[in-house]
């Protein structure tokens, strides 16, 4: 096709040179049959034919050398074309290379940490299992050679923790006793006194300890922790009623209530700092490392009974599901959502004010200003726990409930 086009161009320029040859050569015929003015004019046309002749072969010399100038112009774009695939493929064969080194120099570093996990998990198990073996022939031979000394001194250890736990029921008695005695060498009214044990995970009453002692129900009520003896007296709001259930925030303080009639004031204290599970120590550790395994979770669940929502008494004991969130608390029944809200200083959580024998399985959750629930828990240790990690997960939040202090 390219040559049938250069022949056809070819051919175009040969017959516009041919027609003027023509041209001129009739003129020249023409001039030598003229005279006068005539034969000027011939002579002033062969002149413009020549001059047609001589721009035409520089148009074609032109052209000549601007079609060699885009032929150069597309060889070097071709050349530099070619160049930069080149360089490409170079590149993108580099790149394939880097990736393939790295590839294996992961796998490599792969292998070795499972080889190393492997060996480090055969030589911990081996070592365990020759300890396990060095205890178990030691009791052996301790049991061969002192038998009843052993048994003997299992029986006697439980002994001594049953008495020492009857022994820390009896002082309990005797300080209560001796706070009476106190009272009544004082010459103080001794009306009242509180009942109940002064740990977490059980709750307190106020008991009239005479005939002429007011109905409580006509007295004016509230509860105050201390941080120590003579420290600096804390309100704690909502408890007014004649039981008060302590909460993992009343751990290590005193508490105190004051019982109002008439104009008449009575104060009642614990005889010593809430404890958190009396002398067995292991069930409030096993507390602590329950909240903190909790705490890694980014959810936690619990399940409740609603038994009063917004003050109004719920008569059904449907499961409800509390979830505790990171950045939210959720109750839910069902596939219902009930209450969904954010942690912020205007929400409200402690352990419910009142409620008898179940209040310390009990909790009040001021969810906003127009909704509020008692949830009734499965144990205490639910209900406390699910009190300290939404403490926890608020304060992680920079958010400080309103009727507490910093957790």
């Amino acid at each position: 096709i390219y040559w049938i086009q250069a022949r056809l161009r070819e051919a175009a320029s040969l017959e516009k040179h041919v027609l003027l040859k023509k041209l001129r050569d009739a003129l020249e015929s023409l001039k030598g049959r003229v005279a006068g003015r005539n034969k000027d004019d011939v002579e002033e046309a062969i002149a413009m034919v020549e001059a047609l002749a001589v721009q035409l072969t520089q148009r074609e010399g032109e052209l000549i050398q601007e079609k060699t100038e885009v032929k150069k112009l597309a060889t070097f774009l071709k050349q530099a074309s070619e160049d930069a695939k080149k360089l490409v493929d170079e590149e993108r064969a580099f790149a394939r290379a880097e990736i393939e080194n790295a590839r294996a120099a992961v796998q490599r570093v792969e292998e070795a940490l499972q080889e190393k996990e492997q060996m480090s998990r055969a030589s911990g198990k081996q070592d365990l299992e020759e300890l396990m073996k060095e205890v178990q022939e030691a009791r052996r031979i301790k049991m061969l050679h002192h038998p009843s000394k052993v048994m003997d001194m299992e029986h006697e250890l439980r002994a001594l923790r049953v008495q020492l736990a009857e022994k820390s029921k009896h002082s309990l008695l005797l300080q209560k006793e001796l706070a009476r005695s106190k009272r009544v060498k004082e010459n103080l009214s001794h009306l009242y006194e509180l009942d109940g044990a002064e740990v977490l995970g059980s709750y307190l009453r106020i008991k009239p300890c005479s005939d002429i002692a007011p109905e409580l129900s006509k007295c004016a009520i509230q509860w105050y922790r201390f941080s120590s003896e003579g420290g600096k007296k804390e309100l704690i709001s909502g408890a007014r009623k004649s039981v008060y259930a302590p909460e993992p925030f009343d751990v290590g303080r005193i508490l105190q209530v004051e019982i109002i009639y008439d104009g008449q004031l009575i104060m009642l204290t614990t005889t010593g700092a809430i404890d958190p599970g009396s002398l067995f120590v292991r069930a409030a550790a096993g507390l602590g490392n329950y909240v903190e395994a909790l705490v890694r979770k980014h959810d936690v669940e619990f399940n409740v009974v609603v038994t009063q929502m917004n003050g109004v008494d719920q008569p059904s004991e449907s499961i409800h599901v509390l979830h505790v969130g990171k950045m939210r608390m959720k109750l839910c029944k069902g596939n219902a959502t009930i209450a969904k809200e954010y942690y912020s200083g205007l929400m409200q959580l402690c352990g419910v004010r009142g409620g008898g024998n179940a209040a310390a399985q009990a909790l009040f959750w001021l969810a906003k200003k127009e909704f509020s629930v008692v949830l009734a828990f499965e144990s205490e240790r639910d209900r406390n726990a699910a009190i300290m990690l939404a403490r926890r997960f608020a304060f992680d939040c920079n958010v400080s409930f309103k009727w507490f202090s910093k957790f």
